[in-house]
């Protein structure tokens, strides 16, 4: 069978199991999800003997430490997997609820309900735990999902596939319902972006190349981000010994992530007293620190910026440095360079808070806390299957109530219409 007719069939299976998956009730869903927890307990030491194997080839491909760390399963993080699980498990199904009634003069009663979107391919990059927190949501929502990860993911992504395969099968959901691609080939990518008709949506993660390759060549709605361009602007008004544990957790905590911060901004009236020990810790911690002009002035072993550092999503230990007059001009910073992902402001001032809040656009915002926390989980969305910086139809981190969309429904009486 050539790829094309493979994801055909695929797409085919997929759709006749979104059928069934639509009107499946909340308890069987929940208990495929805790079958699918314990697969992963019971079949821990294969999962991580697959992993091996792809952070093995992924090393000697020469992959970055940030692609090797995105890739690399622990016993921790597998454990994590299974907490999100639950974490699914224990959210409300947003499947079947009205969202809200009203009547027309006419006396017809007029309602929105939450319904599944069908079937979502998913297509990412080196991330064996996306595997599952897709698999989880689309499936709490309703959702049939077909998972293809990179090829440096391929044995983790199998053994996560037939551990899910075999939950479902447990709890007499089709199989077909969660689906991962089991060919490395990119041909396979190109025909899921072109099952219309058979597939819904399209989300890609991963870097900006993929994303932009998958943006290109959909025929399918595609809901993306393309990088994490985030800012920490350190405001005068800020609590500086809060802002230095914000600044390096965002940065340091795990740098090869999209919600990591890459440019740190900070007000000209405490750079001299905030950026010295900031950054000399930044240093210790083994980040390149990239300044402008005054921050090189105060910390001259910072390398000079250039343009090109600005809208860099680096997704390293690299960190852009800029001292900024006002929150105006960090604000006007991050509309320029900002990729609508996330931005912070630490501050004690709470009129600059609610500035900060209302004009700066990205999908989260917040007020004295890591960028880290743009996060499904960490929102209590309880996973997610990515974070959108477009807006529509959701925007930010995508969990289960952004996995389904809205129908009509109307109560009449006879009503006829003139």
């Amino acid at each position: 069978m050539n790829i094309k007719k493979e994801i055909l069939t695929m797409a085919e299976e997929a759709k006749k199991a979104a059928q069934i998956l639509a009107t499946t009730n909340t308890t069987v869903k929940n208990n495929a999800l805790k079958e699918i927890a314990q697969g992963l307990k019971d079949n821990l030491s294969s999962l991580l003997e697959a992993n091996a194997k792809d952070v093995t080839q992924a090393k000697e491909k020469g992959l970055s430490k940030a692609m090797i760390d995105r890739l690399t399963l622990t016993e921790t993080r597998v454990q994590g997997m299974i907490n999100n699980l639950y974490e699914v498990i224990s959210l409300p199904d947003p499947v079947g609820n009205v969202a809200k009634m009203w009547q027309r003069p006419n006396g017809l009663k007029v309602g929105k309900i939450r319904i599944p979107l069908g079937v979502i391919a998913m297509v990412y990059e080196a991330r064996p735990d996306a595997t599952i927190e897709a698999a989880a949501l689309c499936l709490k929502a309703g959702n049939s999902v077909i998972l293809r990860g990179g090829s440096e993911a391929i044995n983790s992504n199998l053994c996560l596939g037939k551990i899910m395969r075999e939950a479902l099968d447990k709890v007499g959901l089709p199989q077909k319902a969660i689906q991962v691609v089991s060919t490395t080939n990119r041909e396979a990518v190109l025909a899921l972006l072109e099952m219309e008709g058979y597939i819904d949506l399209i989300i890609p993660r991963g870097g900006e190349g993929l994303i932009r390759f998958v943006s290109e060549h959909a025929k399918i709605p595609v809901l993306k981000h393309y990088k994490g361009v985030c800012h920490v602007y350190v405001d005068d008004k800020a609590d500086l010994k809060k802002a230095e544990e914000i600044c390096f957790n965002a940065k340091v905590q795990r740098p090869g992530v999209c919600n990591a911060m890459e440019t740190m901004l900070v007000h000209e009236q405490v750079a001299k007293n905030f950026l010295p020990s900031m950054l000399k810790r930044f240093k210790e911690a083994g980040v390149e620190i990239r300044g402008c002009p005054k921050t090189c002035a105060i910390f001259p072993e910072a390398k000079p910026a250039t343009e090109e550092d600005w809208p860099a999503e680096y997704l390293d230990l690299t960190l852009a440095v800029k001292v900024v007059a006002n929150i105006n001009e960090a604000m006007e910073h991050i509309a320029k360079y900002g990729s609508n992902h996330t931005e912070v402001i630490v501050t004690e001032d709470y009129t600059r808070a609610w500035q900060f809040l209302e004009r700066v656009d990205a999908s989260v915002v917040l007020v004295n806390a890591s960028t880290r926390f743009n996060d499904g989980n960490q929102l209590g969305l309880g996973a997610e299957i990515g974070i959108s910086t477009s807006k529509l139809h959701a925007y930010g981190p995508m969990g289960l109530e952004e996995l389904t969309t809205t129908k009509f429904i109307v109560f009449g009486q006879g009503q006829i219409r003139n």
